[in-house]
């Protein structure tokens, strides 16, 4: 009796522990069960969180269907090393340069595209002779100006969708023309030229700024642009007289610059805008926000036109200059 005592004594303490090791196998079985579960459910997560990235880069790769194909180098989403583009990351940038001289409308023109809201024209940045020291320094600048790197007062911040620059003939675009249409077609830039067909206008102004840089007319101060009635009179006083020697020879240049420059760069995505189809055309402006993709708007410029008489009452020596332009191939700037 005792020996069987002790069988059933033993049995019950065996059978505690057995129902706590299923219990702590259950347990951890279902701790197992729940971390897969857990890890599972992460993964899915962070698989989808990468599918959602990569569909947001190819709606950012692939603009809207309303581009045509042909266009869609010209169609850009940088990303700038010194801001944040935010939600409009993916807001499609056309890049652009406008081509020009002095004197030819193009400073008037670029202050009417920056009252556009998602337009950008940064200005003359070759002005500055480093930037174009040789076409190594040129193309450093235009990678740094179409990466949205470039800060200035023209810049719409994260939401522009049209960026540039204004480019003058006599500031190294002529100097490597093939390098730098090569560039301009491979970066997807377009071209803009803006020049003057009455190119004898355009050298009556030339004189009077010259004089202005001199003088200084505006209170001991140049002003190659006014923004006000009062200013432009002051200025227009000014009657230069014009070397009738060096006329011809002097147009006959500017001719020449245009006409190469665009022979050079006929190869690239263009438009040719003269000064006085912005005057005349109301839809001049309205065909080059469609050039650059941007909704059409009215645009606005603080500019005011110095020089808005006939030529006569512009030129000191008008009747030397009409002798010497009668009968030649420039005949035609008289009236203009």
């Amino acid at each position: 009796m005792q020996i069987m005592y002790s069988l059933k004594s033993s049995k019950g303490t065996v059978f505690p522990l057995r129902s706590m090791l299923v219990f702590f196998i259950a347990l951890f079985g279902f701790y197992v069960c729940y971390f897969s579960l857990t890890q599972i459910a992460l993964e899915n997560e962070e698989e989808e969180m990468d599918d959602a990235e990569e569909r947001t880069k190819v709606l950012c790769s692939r603009p809207a269907s309303v581009t045509p194909y042909r266009q869609m180098r010209y169609v850009h989403f940088p990303r700038p090393m010194s801001y944040d583009r935010g939600e409009c990351a993916c807001t499609p940038v056309r890049f652009f340069v406008i081509v020009s001289m002095q004197r030819s409308g193009s400073g008037w023109f670029e202050t009417l595209l920056n009252s556009h809201p998602n337009v950008s024209s940064n200005g003359e940045i070759f002005a500055v002779r480093e930037r174009r020291e040789d076409i190594v320094s040129i193309l450093r600048t235009l990678d740094r100006l179409y990466d949205l790197d470039w800060r200035t007062s023209a810049a719409k911040n994260e939401c522009t969708a049209a960026f540039g620059l204004k480019w003058m003939l006599n500031q190294g675009i002529l100097d490597y023309p093939h390098d730098i249409v090569n560039y301009l077609n491979k970066k997807g830039v377009m071209v803009i030229f803006l020049f003057r067909r009455n190119t004898l206008r355009r050298h009556v102004s030339v004189l009077a700024n010259d004089y202005d840089r001199r003088t200084k007319q505006l209170n001991g101060t140049h002003k190659a642009h006014v923004h006000s009635l009062e200013e432009a009179e002051i200025l227009a006083r000014f009657r230069p007289e014009l070397d009738v020697s060096s006329l011809i020879p002097s147009i006959r240049e500017a001719e020449q610059s245009m006409e190469a420059c665009l022979r050079q760069f006929r190869a690239t995505r263009h438009m040719i805008l003269y000064y006085e189809d912005l005057i005349r055309d109301d839809n001049a402006l309205s065909r080059v926000q469609k050039f650059l993709g941007v909704p059409v708007r009215p645009l606005s410029s603080r500019h005011v036109k110095i020089h808005t008489s006939p030529l006569p009452d512009l030129v000191d020596n008008w009747e030397e200059v009409r002798e010497t332009l009668r009968g030649t191939e420039f005949h035609r700037f008289l009236d203009g």
